[in-house]
């Protein structure tokens, strides 16, 4: 049985006290490998931001807002973690200065300066200890292998699980699990159910039982 880590769901960025950036991401997917863990034995603990959905009650959950938020709980519980699956959508972007009053219209154009968020998978994959294994996500649009192999490297995953837009806030998805070597290890389609007990089986066989 392995401890995992599983990040799931948006984080926001607010720019006032009620408008904030985010993206389309539902949650299911990360619900569904939280469901797909339990099933095979495993102890997953999740990580979510602001989902209409609840996780499966074998989980201990964790709820956060913001992409901040989201990496200083994960750097809190990583360390007692044997891996993580980092299926989460964090914002990769905040406003420089967050207004402290909602922003009103002035008749104009409202120009927003926009800093990079912290990288949640690339800070985890920098502490992994020998025994602990990383398996990102990459959702892309164009040069999707290449992107994603590159994300791969650059987080120091052990796997990464490729998908496109479709996926976001859709009951179905279709990936391909890489490896280092930019090798295909599972490449499967359907219900976000069937696809996270696929993925589960794939980090068994290379990972956990590895």
């Amino acid at each position: 049985m392995a401890r995992i880590l599983i990040t799931s769901g948006p984080t926001r960025q607010y720019l006032d006290p009620v408008r904030y950036l985010t993206n389309g991401s539902s949650g299911r997917m990360g619900r569904a490998l939280v469901a797909a863990a339990a099933e095979l034995g495993h102890e997953p603990i999740v990580v979510t931001g602001p989902v209409a959905l609840d996780y499966p009650g074998a989980a201990a959950v964790h709820w956060i807002v913001s992409t901040e938020e989201l990496l200083d709980v994960c750097e809190r519980l990583f360390p007692t973690c044997d891996g993580v699956i980092g299926a989460a959508a964090p914002c990769d972007y905040r406003p420089q200065k967050i207004a402290e009053q909602k922003l009103h219209k002035t008749g104009g154009p409202l120009l927003l300066e926009l800093v990079e968020t912290p990288d949640v998978m690339a800070t985890l994959g920098a502490r992994k200890q020998p025994h602990q294994w990383l398996v990102g996500f990459a959702l892309e649009t164009d040069d999707q292998r290449f992107r994603a192999l590159t994300k791969l490297e650059k987080k120091s995953c052990d796997l990464i699980v490729l998908n496109g837009p479709a996926a976001m806030d859709a009951l179905d998805n279709q990936v391909e699990v890489l490896d280092k070597s930019g090798s295909v290890v599972a490449a499967v389609g359907g219900s976000k159910e069937a696809v996270a007990r696929v993925i589960l089986r794939t980090i068994d066989e290379r990972l956990v039982g590895g």
